[in-house]
């Protein structure tokens, strides 16, 4: 990195004039230790950094360069979610909103589902996402049932791993009382054993979600028009909350094809990596795809598969049941979503091919099985450099950390969900174990490659406050400390979503920094997030973002 006091440096030979950019501070994520202050701008053209250094020494180098000034404001890199779901946000931005925010209580939430049946033609399904059980209220088949009786009706919980159906939803599904439930997944039941609406797991998958389902489901799947609209307004939200990079963890061959189309119309702004659905992956191999298939804008980052449940469902593996008794299922340590034996064949594959896999595993017994699986792929052929994932990694000890530094694995863990679920995760999981959930502090200091994720819909998709929750490790809403041991430092947490979720994508050589030769993702913000009382990071305004040295979003003037 280049002293602010000497000539700008570049890595690059072209000369052609670029643009000039400065503000009151810029963070460009230096990786040397000479003490060298932040540049005072940089000069981006064919969007890349041209060159950082002091203003004076960039005029000189390129008089005559047209000169952004963002007076009092904050630039950073690019904010980069190694871990969302765009595809499946395009699809639920085009239905209901039953999140915390927009229905805070159940009689709100059900005018909303009688609201949007009265709009929608008799027998065709409401479906909503983003319904909060601990926020808003338990709801089951009965509700559902009062709210739309001429419609089959579908809420996905914000945790995305349960939902909730009426009888006429479950009468199109073909479930009954008597119906087995599949594998890896199960229907919930009140304590007279009747269904009570719920499908777990896999018994959700294979009807919400078209990349891991396993049969037919009867939701008629959105036109490509409208998942175009979808797409393009999650864009937009997250372009405005600082993002320029994206990973989404959970790709079929529809959403390869949609991001393509998007890409084609030039209407894809957002630098989007891909985790592929394991069921899909043979047919990608046939075809000569694989991790870092594509270039900048789109590309494979490698393959996605599932262990367990979910944090905010209350059903991911553990090794001692939850502490609270009404979560974790029948036994109270939660759910194993793929056998063993399964996993184990997945990972084989995918090492075996030179390719990089992401195991969902969230739970403590979990995340064993899949370091066991990592370390027999690893024996059987060794691959030095193939660094593989493990997808939100929440609950860990000194055993598993230790094992993750010996295979080089990379940790994508939930940066908000101590803020957005504050003191319920204390219920659930009991104090010492939030104390090793989300640990952002052990992974740093153990030297274990850790991301930034927010996992949206499933918590909150804006940076900032996923930045806030892993310094403060407080509850937004109630202020509850959950596990305070694992805080970071402010710049600890830009690093993790900026240099960490690049390294996680394999894309730290040119992403993650203010640097020439790097790619010129930026945002710019109102505040300086390192030196802002922590909690107010999440309130921070977003005055620009910028992808490739092209704004695609700016702060509307009040």
């Amino acid at each position: 990195m280049t002293d602010a006091n000497a000539a700008p440096d570049t890595t690059t030979t072209d000369e052609s004039t670029p643009v000039l950019y400065r503000a009151d501070r810029i963070i460009s994520q230096r990786t040397d230790d000479t003490g060298a202050s932040e540049p005072e701008g940089f000069a981006v053209a064919a969007g890349r950094i041209r060159a950082t250094g002091s203003f004076a020494a960039l005029r000189d180098r390129f008089p005559g360069a047209p000169e952004v000034d963002f007076g009092h404001a904050t630039v950073v890199p690019g904010l980069n979610d190694a871990h969302i779901h765009l595809a499946m946000a395009a699809t639920d931005l085009l239905h209901l909103d039953l999140s915390a925010a927009a229905v805070d209580t159940v009689d709100a939430l059900l005018a909303t589902v009688t609201a949007e049946a009265a709009r929608t033609a008799p027998g065709e399904w409401v479906r909503g996402s983003r319904y909060d059980d601990v926020k808003t209220g338990r709801i089951t088949r009965r509700e559902l049932d009062r709210a739309a009786p001429g419609h089959p009706v579908l809420v996905v919980h914000v945790a995305g791993h349960w939902g909730v159906v009426n009888s006429a939803a479950l009468r199109a599904l073909g479930i009954d009382e008597d119906t087995p439930a599949p594998d890896g997944g199960d229907f919930g039941r009140e304590a007279d054993g009747r269904l009570d609406g719920r499908l777990i797991e896999r018994a959700l998958m294979n009807v919400v979600y078209p990349a891991t389902a396993r049969g037919d489901s009867p939701l008629t799947p959105n036109s490509p028009q409208d998942r175009l609209r979808g797409l393009q307004r999650a864009q937009e939200l997250w372009h405005a909350a600082g993002l320029t990079s994206i990973c989404d963890a959970l790709i079929a061959p529809d959403d390869i094809a949609l991001l393509r189309t998007a890409r084609d119309q030039d209407r894809l702004t957002l630098r989007t990596g891909m985790l592929l659905s394991i069921d899909h992956y043979a047919k990608a191999r046939a075809l000569g795809v694989g991790s870092g298939f594509g270039d900048d804008l789109l590309r494979f980052v490698g393959v996605k598969a599932f262990l367990d449940g979910a944090i905010g469902g209350r059903t991911g593996l553990l090794a001692e049941p939850y502490a609270d008794p009404s979560c974790g299922g029948p036994d109270g340590h939660g759910l194993q979503t793929t056998s063993t034996e399964e996993l184990c064949a997945q990972v084989r594959e995918v090492h075996a091919a030179g390719d990089r896999i992401g195991v969902h595993a969230n739970g403590d017994a979990a995340i064993r099985i899949v370091l066991d699986a990592f370390e027999a792929a690893h024996r059987e052929l060794p691959r030095p450099g193939l660094r593989h994932r493990i997808e939100h990694c929440t609950l860990i000890d000194d055993g598993i950390l230790a094992r993750m530094k010996a295979l080089d694995a990379i940790a994508v863990p939930f940066a908000g969900y101590a803020g957005y679920h504050g003191g319920a995760l204390n219920a659930w999981y009991g104090p010492e174990r939030t104390e090793r959930m989300f640990a952002h502090r052990s992974f740093l200091d153990a030297g274990v490659t850790v991301a930034g994720s927010s996992d949206y819909p499933c918590g909150p998709y804006e940076p900032l406050l996923g930045l806030q929750s892993m310094v403060t490790r407080e509850g937004i809403e109630d202020g509850a400390k959950v596990g305070p041991s694992q805080r970071v430092t402010a710049a600890e947490a830009l690093r993790i979503f900026t240099l960490g979720s690049a390294e996680a994508e394999g894309t730290a050589h040119h992403k993650g920094r203010l640097a020439p030769g790097h790619l010129a993702d930026f945002t710019v913000l109102g505040e300086n997030p390192l030196t802002i009382d922590p909690h107010g990071i999440s309130a921070i305004p977003v005055r620009a973002t910028y992808v490739g040295g092209q704004r695609v979003h700016e702060e509307v003037a009040r």
